[in-house]
């Protein structure tokens, strides 16, 4: 994905859910407060993960039926917004999204993939974590390749989120939701070292706080 406004439409001016639904698939974008907003640009982590969660759920989804989605599903979220999360999962007995245009009813899951921009993580953690809590989506999973965390969070009755299950290692088992199955995050991390090489972990901002220059403590 790539940043910039569509060609058809003056910049600045608002853009209705419509007009974003039937944007060409190739024109980048999601719809917030009436208006284009760029997307993430995502690396080559964030496309290795999210590859390789589709892999999995498509895997499970084959033996219970069931849809996976990937980023440039639309989702109409309410009459200013318009989504398209990393991934959606429709699990069997739901509504089927339209073959063409946005989606008006919620999956059950979506996901995304956090980009370690600070804009990013905002749009992820807090944003995305309203809009898409508002929209009825039961289960948003927020997946931090930089922390190498997975967190999901439920729907409960209030139609608020509350924490359900987190891990950063091991398999993640059961998964909320899904039963049957299974997240390996070991052979998630493994896979992204294995073809991207290894990456020094991130330093806190606690840690960052408590070092002075060239890394000494402060006295």
């Amino acid at each position: 994905m790539h940043q910039g406004a569509i060609d058809n439409v003056p910049p600045g001016r608002p853009m209705t859910l419509a007009e974003w639904e039937i944007m060409p698939e190739d024109e980048p974008g999601e719809l917030v407060g009436g208006r284009l907003v760029e997307e993430e640009v995502p690396d080559f982590v964030h496309e290795l993960v999210v590859g390789w969660l589709i892999e999995t759920l498509r895997r499970w989804l084959a033996q219970t039926g069931g849809f996976v989605f990937a980023s440039g599903a639309k989702f109409a979220l309410q009459g200013t917004r318009g989504r398209k999360p990393d991934l959606s999962v429709f699990l069997p007995g739901e509504p089927r999204p339209p073959r063409r245009g946005a989606a008006r009813t919620p999956p059950a899951v979506m996901v995304e993939v956090v980009s370690p921009a600070p804009r990013d993580v905002r749009r992820d953690r807090v944003e995305k974590v309203k809009e898409y809590a508002s929209f009825g989506v039961r289960f948003y999973w927020i997946v931090d390749p930089q922390f190498r965390t997975v967190e999901i969070l439920e729907l409960d009755a209030s139609g608020r989120y509350t924490h359900a299950a987190s891990a950063a290692s091991g398999v993640l088992r059961p998964v909320p939701g899904c039963e049957g199955l299974s997240l390996d995050l070991d052979a998630l991390w493994s896979e992204v070292d294995g073809l991207l090489g290894a990456e020094e972990p991130p330093v806190s901002s606690t840690e960052d706080e408590a070092s002075g220059p060239e890394g000494e403590e402060d006295p």
